[in-house]
Order: structure tokens, then sequence, then C-alpha cells
């Protein structure tokens, strides 16, 4: 157990240090965050960044279908006909880390809204953000090329493993005080049979003294 107990306590430690940083981007007048891959660092952000791992991680995305149940369809209040959700209403939507970062371009591109998938080229688009031309309109493609879409991956990462660490902390305090428990009994167990064992070999010598 001991051993056990060691490893849980690597195994939190290592986690707390992969995911010390990286944080969702507060953008103004929208309810989802937005999340750069700048902001992370370390041996995570090595790893999914690797072009090796991340074409794994993207096909896994496309497979997945991790963008197709963001579409929304609503009825209008006033002519009650079906429609997609307009451009305000998706701007207040809460957003995964992944739907915001592989599902649509990020919002200093100056893409205008279509539908939750598809934008349009604005005027005015960023040219300092490599993401801005690396977003596309097929459905097989979004922006999974983006450096977007692997910061919202290790956000995502960095929760679950949070969550996991949590756990592993709680199951550790249980497994300590177990381990301490037991380490008391058993040392009160070898006290009592010392002593047992004590009076024992006193009883002894003090029976061969008396017949000699």
């Amino acid at each position: 157990m001991f051993f056990v107990i060691v490893a849980l306590i690597g195994f939190v430690v290592f986690a707390f240090a992969v995911t010390d940083r990286g944080r969702g981007q507060v953008l103004v007048d929208r309810a989802f965050l937005e999340y750069q891959l700048g902001d992370y660092y370390g041996w995570l952000k090595n790893r999914v960044s690797n072009p090796v791992y991340w074409s794994r991680i993207s096909s896994c995305l496309r497979d997945a279908h991790v963008c197709s149940g963001m579409g929304r369809i609503v009825q209008d209040p006033a002519t009650g006909v079906l429609a997609t959700e307009s451009a305000d209403m998706f701007y207040q939507r809460q957003l995964s880390p992944i739907e915001s970062g592989c599902c649509k371009p990020p919002m200093s591109c100056g893409y205008i809204y279509v539908n939750e998938t598809l934008w349009n080229p604005g005027v005015g688009m960023a040219v300092n953000d490599v993401d801005c031309s690396r977003w596309s309109n097929d459905q097989q493609q979004l922006c999974y090329r983006c450096d977007s879409c692997k910061a919202g991956v290790l956000a995502t990462l960095r929760r679950s493993w949070r969550k996991v660490s949590v756990i592993n902390i709680v199951i550790l305090i249980v497994l300590v005080v177990v381990y301490a428990f037991a380490c008391g009994f058993r040392k009160s167990k070898w006290m009592d049979n010392g002593e047992a064992y004590g009076q024992a070999r006193m009883t002894k010598s003090r029976s061969c003294r008396f017949q000699f």
C-alpha cells in the first residue's frame, strides 16, 4: 500500500504541474471563452502539438463529429418559421472548449456568422493570426488545423485531469488513514506479543533459580 500512496502522490503532483497554466480568454459581448495555444506550456502542450499526435487527435475529433451537434433550429416568435439561430443568439451560448476552438474561427479574424459552422470572410480580417487562414467552411476541415483547436483540447484535458486529481486526493487521504491505522494496529499487536514473550522468559528464569 505504501507504494500505491507514493504513486498517487506522484500522479497528483504531475497532473497539477502540467495543467498549471491555461485559461480561456474572456470576450466582450460573448458568453463563451476562446482559447489560445500560447497560454499553455510544458509537457502536455508539446505532446498535443506534436504533429504525429495531433494528426491522431484531430482525426478522432472528426470521427466523433464534435461539431455536428452545434446546430440549433429555433422558431421565430413573430412568424413562427423555423430557422437557424441568429448570430446574437449564438454569441450568448456556452460553448465547450473544443466547440469554441475547433468548430468556429477565432472572433479576432472578423468572419461573418452564417450559422454555427459556416462563416464568411469579413472586412478587415486579422492577418497576424495564422488560424484565420486555416479556417475552412468544409465540414471535414473547419478549424481542426488551428492552434485554437489544440488549445481547446488542452483546456478539456486540463479540466479532466484536475477533476481526476481531486478524486485521487480523496482516495489518497483514505489510503493514508487506512495505512496509518493498519500500522498502528500492527505495532500495538507486536508490542502485546513482545510483553507476553518477556513475561514467559521471566517466569522460566525465576523457576531455574529456585531449583538451584
